[in-house]
């Protein structure tokens, strides 16, 4: 997935996904906590995916991976193009009214706007678009 798209929460705390992530996320995808402040959505076949690498490993290991599964949320796109986000996970995420989408390969990151423009300010240099095309070996 990639992209930034903004987007307004509705008073139910209901948002609108853009048709471009919403044809890879599908009706139905999952959406949890993330590393950072923000929330991240997985297709089916993402979360399939995670869950399946998570069962092999060890016992303790799975145990630290318990936070993703506990606060997700399955949600399904409703006829207007939204979807429902849990309070529990707007608040994790502190999104209260604006919220950027941002398309971060496999997932899609849900960001209060304001904390995603600092972020942004900060990885959006040519340093570190050079460190990452030195990562990928460009």
């Amino acid at each position: 997935m990639e992209g930034l798209y903004n987007h307004v929460l509705d008073a139910k705390g209901r948002i609108s996904i853009p048709s471009r992530i919403r044809s890879e996320l599908g009706d139905t995808f999952y959406i949890t906590l993330s590393t950072e402040q923000c929330l991240s959505a997985y297709s089916q076949e993402s979360w399939n995916g995670l869950r399946e690498r998570i069962r092999a490993l060890p016992q303790v290991k799975q145990k630290k991976m318990r936070p993703l599964f506990a606060h997700a949320a399955r949600c399904e796109i409703d006829a207007q193009g939204r979807v429902l986000l849990p309070q529990h996970l707007r608040s994790f995420a502190k999104l209260e009214r604006d919220v950027t989408i941002v398309g971060n390969g496999d997932c899609a990151e849900f960001w209060d706007t304001d904390t995603w423009n600092a972020i942004d300010v900060e990885e959006t240099t040519p340093e570190n678009i050079a460190d990452v095309f030195m990562e990928l070996d460009f």
